[in-house]
This record gives structure tokens, sequence and C-alpha cells, in this order.
């Protein structure tokens, strides 16, 4: 059986959808927003939520940086706005606080070393190692000597790209996501059928992180066999940043959550059985005929 345990919660092919709420930059350096999309995930039944943390000089090319931007603090360069939306290590132990006081698990995704080596203060559950990512074998190894599960993302990937990032991680704690890093994604582009792909190659769980618009799609992909769904969330999807058009507000994600559960109430194991809540129904509907099971001698 595939699976990898978070936090005492086993994800893999005979346990509940883990599903995770992407934060993400969607706070804009606020730490008070942080707190409240935190609750709208707890409120939402999610089983963990995750941010993300780059060290800017790192992450921003040079060629970027000084380019200027349209921003909540106004026009700055482009390396300023990335600093603005960083959290700092206090901030980091307020969202620990905050999410330890209600029993949510958190972790992030680490864009670079530097942010790899800052979150082991905090003990993660687990890394997760996005799309833009997963070429850059120096990170992976890394991530993979923490010991800790990891969830990566494929979007904008081979699958020669994919199987290289899989093959330096490692299958054992994996969880390998379905994505496409079009933001928000047109459904023509969202390829759920690779969720079948992927775990017709893969020996580890597969999950799929979507960006589009709408839950449909994303239930669809539970049905598919996702293990874990990751949506990124907001608080409004008119707010300001680049994320936030491909979010769920809280009540979407309360939704979401909901129909992913009746889901999998519904699949059932696939054996085919006549349930008791039939038989009163078969005793008036169906004549009766010699392929009817007789009851036997007493």
């Amino acid at each position: 059986m595939r699976e990898v345990e978070i936090v005492g919660k086993k994800v893999g092919d005979e346990h509940p959808c883990y599903v995770l709420a992407e934060i993400g930059i969607n706070h804009n350096g606020d730490l008070d927003l942080a707190k409240r999309l935190v609750d709208a995930a707890v409120q939402a039944g999610c089983n963990a939520v995750k941010f993300q943390k780059r060290t800017p000089e790192l992450c921003v090319p040079e060629a970027q940086r000084q380019v200027m931007r349209e921003t909540p603090w106004g026009i700055m360069p482009y390396i300023e706005y990335r600093h603005r939306v960083e959290f700092s290590e206090d901030e980091y132990d307020a969202i620990d606080k905050h999410c330890r006081e209600n029993a949510i698990p958190w972790f992030a995704s680490c864009w670079d070393l530097p942010s790899l080596q800052f979150f082991r203060r905090f003990n993660p559950p687990a890394y997760k190692i996005p799309s833009a990512l997963i070429t850059d074998m120096e990170l992976l190894s890394a991530c993979r000597e923490t010991g800790k599960p990891l969830i990566m993302s494929t979007g904008m990937s081979t699958m020669e790209q994919i199987r290289k990032a899989v093959e330096v991680v490692g299958q054992e704690r994996l969880v390998l996501c379905h994505c496409t890093s079009t933001y928000p994604c047109p459904p023509a582009e969202l390829n759920l059928r690779m969720i079948t792909t992927l775990r017709d190659e893969f020996n580890c769980p597969i999950g799929y992180s979507g960006h589009e618009v709408g839950l449909q799609t994303t239930t669809a992909a539970a049905v598919l066999g996702a293990c874990l769904i990751e949506r990124h969330i907001t608080l409004d999807r008119a707010m300001w940043g680049s994320d936030q058009a491909a979010s769920v507000e809280p009540h979407g994600l309360a939704r979401l959550v909901r129909d992913i559960r009746v889901i999998e109430t519904a699949m059932g194991d696939g054996r085919k059985r006549v349930y008791e809540s039939e038989h009163a129904v078969r005793r008036k509907l169906r004549p009766v005929s010699t392929l009817e099971p007789r009851p036997g001698p007493e």
C-alpha cells in the first residue's frame, strides 16, 4: 500500500483525502490576515495549512529586481515588494503559536536553501517542493535529507523532469501532485487524467494541486483518486495579489471539503451487494422470479 504519514494522518489510497489549504503569499505580508486565513482553513475542516518562504535575493532574477511594480504599499522596486510579503522570524513564531492553538499542522514551500534551513527551527511535519523548483537538484537533495515527508508539485515539467526529481527525492516519503502552473488555469489545461498516469508510474501517493476557478474540477480529482488535494485560499478573490483569482474563498473551501468527504463515502469498495435498504423496494417492485435467491432451510 502506498502511503505517507503526516502528523498521524495517513495519506494514501486507502485513507481519507488530505486537504491542504495553501495560504502561500495571499496574506500580503499581513500577520492578522494570515491568522484569519488559518482560521478559515480550520473552520472548513482542512488537514493542514501551508505558507511559502523565499530569500528574495536568491529567488528574484537580477533583471527583475529594480522593475517598478504597483503594490498595496505604492509603486516600488520588485525586490522591495518581495521583502514586504516575507514574514520575519517573530511573525512565523506567532503563526506557529496560532496554528498550535487551533490544532492544525502547518508547513511551507521553501524556495531556496536558506529558507529550508530557516524552517528547520519550527520542526515542520512536512515540506512542499513547488513546481518551479522541481529541477533544482541541490534543493531536492536537501529536502530529502530532512527525513520529513515531501509533497512535490509537477507543474510546467516534462515527464522526464518529473522522473529525475522523483529519483533524487525518493518515493519512500513522497506525495507527488499533478499540477498545471497557470493562475487561474482554464479547464482544458487541467488534464486531470494525469493523476491516473502518475499513479500508474510511481509507487507513492498521488495528489492534485489545483489553480482553477471553481470547485467541480477539484472534486473530480478526488474521484480520480487524488490522495491529497491542495487549493490556494483567500478571504476575497478580488484582493490584491497574483494568486488571489485562482484561490478559494472560505465558504467555497468549506463546500470543497464537505463534497470531498461525501465523495469518499459514495465511492464504496467496488463489490456488488444488495443493501438492506433495497430489500423492501425489491419486494415491492420486482416480480417473483426463479432468479431471485430463496431463503434456505431453517
